[in-house]
């Protein structure tokens, strides 16, 4: 709640809030499964947690939600989409495209920087504008 009244001090608009703070929040119990996964070298539920979410976020989540009351998709630009379809893709790639069905070190890194650059991007252009 503090993060959510500090951005909004800020002026950073509800999108970036949820897209950060929000999803930030509600992803960390996942990091923590995912770590322990990956450290007891059972990377099935690492990457089955992740995916999983993902799906059930996208699929259920959202259509409960607006089964229950529709929902106006707004504040959310193509950039956004793009990231979303992009951080797919990247998965996509590192974990099939290189016949290992690996995701290296390096690879992760990647990931994790991308993440850290769309999250500064949302910020930045957020004050902006």
């Amino acid at each position: 709640d503090n993060g959510t009244l500090i951005a909004q001090a800020l002026g950073v608009p509800e999108s970036v809030i949820a897209l950060t703070f929000v999803a930030l929040g509600t992803s960390l119990p996942e990091l923590a499964t995912s770590i322990v996964a990956a450290i007891k070298k059972n990377p099935g539920i690492a990457i089955g947690n992740v995916v999983g979410s993902s799906i059930f976020n996208a699929f259920f989540i959202m259509g409960a939600a607006a089964t229950i009351s529709p929902m106006k998709v707004e504040g959310i630009s193509t950039i956004d989409y793009a990231v979303l379809i992009g951080a797919s893709l990247l998965l996509y790639i590192f974990g099939q495209a290189f016949g290992q069905r690996t995701i290296r070190r390096w690879e992760g890194a990647v990931m994790a920087i991308c993440f850290v650059l769309y999250t500064v991007w949302l910020v930045v252009s957020a004050t902006r504008g």
